[in-house]
């Protein structure tokens, strides 16, 4: 059966969680939420819980939960269990941060220093703890045994994709598929969830609950990608982090992957001694002339074009979706993924 073809994505600014007027007030009461249930009596937990989600960010997977759930209701708002969910899933992607903060010894995130180097590792750890903790506590208020079902499992796979990442690092033997793998289980599994679990409590039929999750995995592949090109190409005031960081830690991403299957041979050379020594510092010739090699290989342009293969899916995925401002906004994500500067 031939399908209709998918209307043009509505134009997007920078930053989803601001511009998408059919969430507003759905975003001003998750924030409420995220408040409430960030409470606690350990003083240091609440202040160190609110000094990451306080930084901001795209709030991208409450975003696609609560557009989701609109298209799904014909853009009436979420119910108070999507926003708990919402919430839900902006803890345990926050959790992750702060895991990865300490991991990656990264000292800056969204522009200013990263939790663990204001607070200390041991403090990061143990909030990231209480976040998924506490997470565990809210996703059974809905008493669905699908949405602990869904949840659940993603933890686990995020868990997996961390470990899979930390096998790849000064590995230069990676390959794209190992690589995209490890995005799929460790970025994109929290983006599939979400969308998953507005479908779930909208009661969608199973195809469109399938639907719903390709769209949500696929487009956060489409991100991490395109995190990847912005890495080489982007500025710290713009991204929140330092060009270059993932070279630095070691991490064969897929720019690196296909100069190294495909630049010079001193380049492939240069690269391949970077990523098995752990990187190079951002003061050193070696990082510039791997930064260049990158830029003028072509693979910056292969990398954007894999995550454009991602978000075109993506768009395919929800063209079963009702007709509406949020699917328009839906379809505006898989653009904004692509073409953002940070």
């Amino acid at each position: 059966m031939n399908k209709a073809p998918l209307p043009h994505p509505v134009a997007l600014a920078s930053s989803p969680a601001e511009r998408f007027e059919c969430i507003a007030a759905d975003l001003q009461s998750l924030n409420e939420v995220i408040r409430e249930r960030l409470h606690s009596e350990v003083a240091l937990i609440q202040t160190v819980a609110e000094y990451i989600i306080a930084a901001g960010g795209k709030r991208l997977r409450p975003v696609i939960l609560c557009l989701v759930s609109r298209a799904l209701r014909r853009d009436a708002p979420p119910d108070r269990h999507a926003l708990l969910l919402a919430a839900v899933v902006e803890f345990i992607h926050t959790a992750t941060l702060l895991h990865d903060d300490v991991v990656d010894e990264s000292d800056l995130r969204r522009g200013r220093q990263t939790a663990n180097a204001v607070f200390g590792n041991a403090a990061s750890v143990l909030v990231g703890d209480f976040l998924y903790s506490r997470s565990f506590q809210m996703m059974v208020e809905p008493g669905l045994m699908r949405v602990m079902q869904v949840l659940a499992d993603a933890t686990n796979t995020i868990a997996e994709g961390e470990v899979l990442q930390l096998l790849n690092i000064r590995d230069p033997d990676v390959d794209q598929a190992r690589y995209l793998k490890v995005i799929r289980y460790k970025t994109a599994r929290l983006f599939e969830a979400s969308a998953q679990l507005a479908a779930i409590l909208s009661q969608a039929p199973a195809g469109v609950e399938l639907a719903c999750a390709e769209y949500g995995g696929r487009l956060g592949t489409a991100f991490q990608l395109i995190d990847d090109v912005l890495d080489y190409e982007g500025h710290a005031e713009q991204t929140g982090k330092n060009l270059g960081d993932d070279l630095r830690e070691g991490k064969p991403t897929l720019p690196l992957i296909y100069l190294l299957q495909h630049g010079t041979l001193a380049q492939r050379a240069l690269v391949r001694k970077a990523i098995e020594s752990g990187g190079v510092d951002q003061d050193h010739v070696d990082f510039f002339n791997i930064v260049d090699a990158v830029q003028s290989s072509g693979a910056l342009a292969f990398t954007r074009q894999q995550a454009e293969l991602e978000a075109s899916a993506a768009r395919q995925a929800i063209s079963l979706l009702p007709a509406g401002e949020a699917q328009l906004a839906l379809l505006a994500l898989t653009e904004y993924a692509t073409e953002r500067s940070h």
